[in-house]
């Protein structure tokens, strides 16, 4: 398995439509396990993003799916700042189902 844990900033007032665009791209992504987007609860402008997929692979064919591209498109102008994530190596957790 892959994982990868990000964070990014809004815009001021702009977090809650940055994660309604996240969650609407995300349906249908082959090899995707786990889509996880939290609001951090110190900072009211910074989202985590929790991905967990099947392979590598599967991660980076996703970025060419139209779904993802268009959210990717309409979220970027609400974007201030992103961190560098983090990969991972899943190996299991409630409620993550192995490929």
């Amino acid at each position: 398995m892959y994982g990868l844990i990000g964070r990014m900033t809004a815009k001021p007032g702009e977090r809650a439509a940055l994660i309604a665009i996240l969650l609407e791209g995300v349906a249908g992504m082959p090899g995707c396990l786990s889509y996880i987007v939290a609001e951090d609860p110190v900072d009211a402008d910074a989202i985590w993003i929790t991905e967990v997929w099947d392979s590598a692979e599967s991660h980076k064919a996703s970025l060419a799916l139209p779904s993802v591209r268009d959210a990717i498109a309409k979220g970027r102008p609400l974007i201030a700042g992103m961190e560098a994530g983090r990969e991972t190596r899943p190996v299991g957790g409630h409620g993550l189902v192995k490929a």
